[in-house]
């Protein structure tokens, strides 16, 4: 009776049981600091698993706020030139024409605007201390016969600029990259992703140059926004692997819901996208993606760690109990000592993720 007792508590499965959802409820809490909410412990594993990445371009990579990055004017200065399309622009409710308004620092004259006349996906015409101001992209300027002298690249946002039918310069407004996301492709690669994607509406040279700079492997443009969940199901279907997706709109809520693992914005995403990803990142920042998966990749470690230790002990100890080599006491080590050791083996995560 006493053998069977002493072999009765060595096989209690406590420690198992209570170490490995202890492990992930840990790397939950972990991953929590990094800014990331993982809606299930099941997702942690899922984040070892990862082998592709997709991402909209949009409020992913960049952070979805134009900004200001060149002005060039001719026959007047830069800052006049930026003042003049500041003021024909103050009353537009376009994102570019936001941009432009905010890079003006100089106190605008709104007095001087005795007239202003907005053409539907061209741009404005306004008249300015008495002198006629285009300000647009180059349709509006061939709309009123006007010739622009300089060969500019049109897949950038470029604000085109006259006054009294004469070009004098124009204004590159670009939505502007997320400083860590060239450090953060690159910490992918080391993470073993095999393969990054993006998809993007964007014009072909525009995209080319944003997967440029920060390392995309391969990149899909002129995208519609129903055609992102098709052409994420045939990455999926080509690679045959645990393939992520990356957004934050309203159009990236099918392809997130459909994903195996989809990833939300939290800070500028919406609420649909939100609602139907996988775990989001609170803080919009790239980096937390992949200390995320650095953590559950601890943790699945941490995981077997404690299995391999819990299974090891109690195996000998069965042995060592039917022989009546050892006693209850060691039979309580067994189970309860072994259990203590594997939940501190598993709250290890909390620790050691810096």
């Amino acid at each position: 009776i006493e053998r069977a007792l002493v072999f009765l508590v060595i096989s209690c499965p406590c420690a198992l049981v209570i170490s490995v959802p202890l492990s992930y409820f840990s790397a939950i809490g972990a991953v929590s600091k990094k800014g990331v909410l993982v809606k299930g412990a099941n997702y942690i594993e899922k984040l070892t698993e990862i082998k592709n990445f997709v991402f909209d371009k949009t409020g992913t990579l960049t952070k979805g706020v134009f900004e200001v990055t060149k002005i060039e004017a001719f026959d007047m200065s830069k800052d006049e030139l930026l003042r003049v399309v500041a003021t024909v622009e103050s009353f537009s409710t376009h994102p570019i024409a936001k941009a432009v308004v905010k890079e003006c620092k100089e106190e605008l004259n709104l007095k001087e605007l005795s007239f202003s006349e907005e053409f539907s996906g061209l741009g404005i015409k306004a008249i300015v201390n008495e002198k006629e101001i285009l300000v647009g992209n180059r349709k509006l300027l061939e709309k009123f016969g006007i010739k622009i002298s300089q060969n500019l690249n049109e897949s950038l946002n470029i604000v085109h600029v006259s006054i009294n039918s004469k070009f004098v310069g124009y204004i590159v407004v670009s939505d502007v990259i997320k400083s860590e996301a060239k450090e953060f492709l690159k910490e992918l690669k080391k993470l073993n992703i095999l393969k990054t994607y993006m998809l993007t509406g964007d014009k072909k040279e525009q995209a080319l140059e944003v997967a440029k700079n920060i390392g995309i492997d391969e990149v899909r443009y002129e995208l519609l926004p129903q055609d992102k969940l098709k052409i994420y199901e045939n990455i999926k279907k080509d690679t045959n692997q645990t393939t992520a997706f990356v957004g934050d709109g309203i159009n990236d809520a099918p392809t997130l819901a459909n994903a195996d693992i989809g990833f939300a914005m939290g800070g500028i995403g919406s609420d649909l996208a939100i609602k139907s990803a996988d775990v989001i990142v609170l803080n919009d920042n790239l980096n937390s993606i992949s200390d995320a998966i650095k953590i559950a990749k601890k943790t699945k470690v941490i995981v077997y760690q404690n299995i391999i230790f819990i299974m090891a002990v109690k195996i000998g100890f069965l042995f060592l109990g039917a022989g009546a080599v050892i006693g209850m006491q060691e039979a309580i080590f067994a189970d309860v000592g072994v259990a203590l050791i594997a939940i501190f083996n598993s709250m290890r995560i909390l620790k050691e993720i810096k």
